[in-house]
This record gives C-alpha cells, structure tokens and sequence, in this order.
C-alpha cells in the first residue's frame, strides 16, 4: 500500500486499536477520530454514559503512537439517520438492525461528507477486507469466520468502499488480542462491547420502553390459541426469541405477532408444528458492485453469525428478490436484513419483509 493521509474510526476497543497501530507502523499519516453518537438527552436517565471511557482508552493510545485525536459530534445526525428508523421500525412490528445504517449513513456517509474530504481513505477496525477487480471494489469476507463482518458493510455504495480501508481484514480476532498485547496497546485485555453502539451498557428493552412505553397485551399460544399470560407490548419481542417470556412450563419461543390486536404469539418449539421456514422476499436491495449478480445460486446471511445459507435468489427487478433457502431458518425476521455472497465476495443486502 502506497503511504497515505487516512482518519481512522476508533472506539477504545481493541479492534481499532490495533488497526490504528497497524497503519502507524506501516508509514501513514493518521489522525484518530472518535464519533460522539451517545444521546444524553435521550437516554441518560437510563445509565451512565459509556463515552468517556471509550474516550479515556483512545487518548491513551493516540498518546502512545503519538497520533491527534478528534472528538466529532454527530449527535443529532446519527439520531435523525439511525435511532429514529430504529424506533418506527419497532414500533411498526419489525425488528432493526441499527449498525447497518450506522456504517453507510454515518461513519462512511455523513463523516466522510464532513471530516473526511481531507484525507485519502477512512479506516476503520473491522473485520473485513476489500480488492479491486477490473475497476470495481469488491467487498471480501475476513477468515474469522465469527468475527467476519462483511454482513455490516452490505449496505454501502461503491463509491464509500473505495474510500475504506480495513487494516485487521486479514487477521482473526486471536491474532488481533496477541497483536495488542504485544505491543502493550491499552485496550488489548478491554473486553468487546456488546448490543447497539448507541446505547452503550443500556438494554434495548429499556431504551424501547423510554420511547414507547407500556401496552398490555397478551401471549396466545400458536397451537390452541390459548391466551397464557401478558406481556408490555409487541414490539418487545422478536421472531425466534426466547428469554423474557414470562409464561410458566417453558420454555417458550415467539413465532409471530399481530401488531393491531398487540398479540404476541408463541410456541414450545420449532418441532411439531414447525415454525421454520426456508423463503422469504428481499427489498430495497443495496448490491455493492452497482449491478445485480447474474447467477441466481448464491449463498445468505440471515443474520449477522457464522451460518450461510446455499440460496436461489429470484430477482424482482433490480432492488428486490425472492430467496430459497437450502434449509430451513427458525428465526427469519422481518425488518432484519439479509446479505448475500457469492463464495467469499459480499454482494449486498436487503431488508427482509
């Protein structure tokens, strides 16, 4: 890689941290940038604010390696672009996935736009690798399995991932806590933060609850149709989810719900009746590469995990698709989103409906 002016995205975690040390040490010119999305007016009767840590981590690293730090708030942008879709999507029945948003709208989008025109790409700590092949940026599929996260980044343009760089893309998550901890880097025992970036150690139950409080309903079972007990709203819960059913001779699964009547319908299981399923329709489809694949035998992501899907993907025009799964899926969620591959290149992705 030819030396460059790159802002690097950090955390305070270990996986930026890194990334940040490894441009360090190859010859960059970097600055540090932390993205300040925390929302204090929203949620800060909830807990403590996360930031400062976060914050505390990074300097102490940008001290080491020498590197100057900026704190840039986007505040209000990311609550207009990410948290506001996350709250009607609730609200409405299905459920978000906030870090796709937050990757295309607002670390690559909005703070490329504002902060980034100055340097020559934008890094971040992911896990996740990009070529280029005959003039199109392909977006490739880190080793780690687990840690991949490809899944993330199917909703960005082409034009934002030839600005991206991913300087651990290479590396497995094992490699990344030796690298730091050789190197003495502050986070490199930090343990990963886990949930929705925004919210920090807050649960997302209680984050909903702040925004759209209470309403009784009830949990019928799938099967007989018994009422079994109440619950504090629909939008609470999720297709496939498990914990925090409060009905007796569990356990218990949410295979539906009925957002008019603020039903939440449930089962014993996946075996018997069978809640699983292997289609589903996919719109408002982001392909990375401008263009819709010309095979239709591809590979899916439901969710963000290890599991792929062997697919048949009927196009609907060029932003929407009918998927076949090669297996059944206990837990497709509308409002989640679906990512597609070919082999170890990410396609893109769209919404499940």
């Amino acid at each position: 890689m030819m030396r460059m002016n790159i802002a690097v995205l950090v955390s305070g975690g270990v996986d930026s941290s890194v990334a940040l040390h490894r441009l360090v040490t190859q010859g960059h010119t970097v600055t540090a940038f932390y993205i300040k999305i925390w929302l204090e007016d929203d949620v800060a009767f909830l807990g403590t604010c996360p930031w400062e840590e976060d914050v505390r981590y990074v300097q102490a690293t940008c001290d080491l390696l020498d590197v100057p730090l900026r704190v840039v708030p986007l505040q209000k942008e990311y609550h207009a672009h990410v948290v506001r879709h996350t709250i009607d999507a609730v609200a409405s029945g299905v459920t978000p996935n906030p870090d796709m948003l937050c990757n295309r709208e607002v670390k690559f989008g909005i703070f490329d736009d504002r902060y980034g025109q100055a340097f020559d790409a934008i890094a971040s700590g992911h896990y996740a690798q990009t070529v280029v092949d005959d003039g199109t940026v392909r977006l490739l599929r880190a080793p780690d399995p687990v840690k991949d996260q490809t899944y993330f980044l199917a909703m960005m343009r082409q034009a934002q991932l030839r600005r991206a760089c991913f300087p651990i893309g290479t590396m497995r998550k094992s490699e990344v806590r030796a690298y730091a901890a050789a190197h003495n880097l502050p986070a490199a025992t930090r343990k990963d933060s886990q949930g929705i970036c925004f919210l920090g150690k807050i649960s997302f139950h209680d984050f909903v609850k702040a925004h759209l409080g209470v309403r009784p309903g009830v949990f019928v079972e799938q099967e007989t149709g018994r009422e079994l007990g109440t619950h504090e709203g629909f939008y609470f819960y999720t297709i496939g989810q498990r914990h925090g059913i409060s009905v007796t001779n569990g356990p218990w699964y949410v295979c539906g719900k009925d957002v008019e009547k603020n039903i939440v319908y449930i089962t014993h299981g996946y075996t018997g009746a069978d809640q699983r399923r292997d289609t589903c329709d996919v719109a408002g489809i982001n392909w990375i590469s401008g263009t819709p694949p010309e095979t239709e035998v591809l590979q899916v992501k439901m969710r963000h995990s290890a599991q792929t899907y062997g697919a048949h993907v009927t196009l609907r025009g060029d932003d929407a698709a009918h998927v076949v799964l090669d297996a059944k899926d206990q837990a497709i969620t509308p409002g989640q989103y679906a990512v597609f591959y070919d082999g170890d290149v990410c396609l893109g992705g769209g919404v499940i409906v």
